[in-house]
């Protein structure tokens, strides 16, 4: 569970910063940090990729080919399932927290907390990249994916604390408790199944899915990553009938 440990010391150094110096970072820091972070989510994309892929020429390509189909059978599941559209009512309802927050005269702290925890639990678990980086987590040990999220966590709790004060570190809690719970079943299915094959097709899936991090950062493209999330299952079903 070294991820989920590091997405907790993310936010909890985010939110501690925040609500100390109390201040949102200047714009144009925040577009160094996205640049920065984006060049991170790449290399470590990189990593992930070069990690899952083993043997030769013909056989590297097998997995990247199941990989592509795995995407495309993955992303029209998840259109249907409508993961996406899910979690972007989350999202604007947590946009529509904070901004309600925002305007609320001051001197009103108790209701912020409040208003804040929900807003902050929302932001940091209705995301993608949480379960991705769990699912990882547990099935590989691969806990890179969630330390991309405790960076980009931990800024958002900087920011968000100017705010919320102190909100954002009690939100992790329920990231400990959902990020852990996935880690640990996925540890489990991991264990039981065995095949180091199929968890290495998992893998290289989640860090293709983790390269389209990096344009959701830049703010180049809308990446509907939610919808790509079933691909992790067809990924190993792929691999096992292939």
């Amino acid at each position: 569970m070294i991820g989920t440990a590091l997405n907790v010391a993310g936010i909890l150094a985010g939110g501690l910063a925040g609500a100390t110096v109390a201040r949102h970072l200047h714009p144009r820091t925040q577009q160094r940090l996205r640049t920065g972070l984006a060049g991170v989510v790449v290399y470590t994309a990189g990593v992930i990729v070069w990690s899952a892929v083993h043997g030769p020429i013909g056989a590297a390509a097998k997995q990247f080919a199941i990989a592509a189909l795995a995407l495309v059978a993955g992303n029209i599941l998840g259109r249907r399932l409508g993961l996406q559209r899910a979690l972007d009512r989350l999202g604007r309802e947590a946009g529509g927290r904070f901004a309600k927050a925002s305007a609320a005269a001051p001197g009103t702290e108790a209701v912020s907390v409040g208003a804040g925890f929900m807003t902050c639990t929302l932001l940091f678990c209705a995301n993608p990249v949480a379960l991705l980086g769990a699912v990882q987590d547990g099935i590989g040990g691969e806990w890179r994916t969630l330390a991309l999220k405790a960076a980009l966590d931990g800024l958002a709790a900087m920011g968000l604390a100017a705010t919320f004060r102190w909100a954002p570190l009690l939100a992790a809690v329920p990231v400990l408790a959902l990020e852990g719970t996935l880690t640990l079943v996925a540890r489990a299915v991991a264990e039981r199944v065995g095949q180091p094959a199929l968890v290495d097709s998992v893998n290289l899936t989640g860090g293709l899915i983790v390269a389209c991090v990096a344009l959701v950062v830049l703010d180049l493209r809308k990446v509907p990553l939610a919808d790509y999330l079933p691909a992790l299952v067809v990924a190993p079903l792929l691999t096992r009938w292939l």
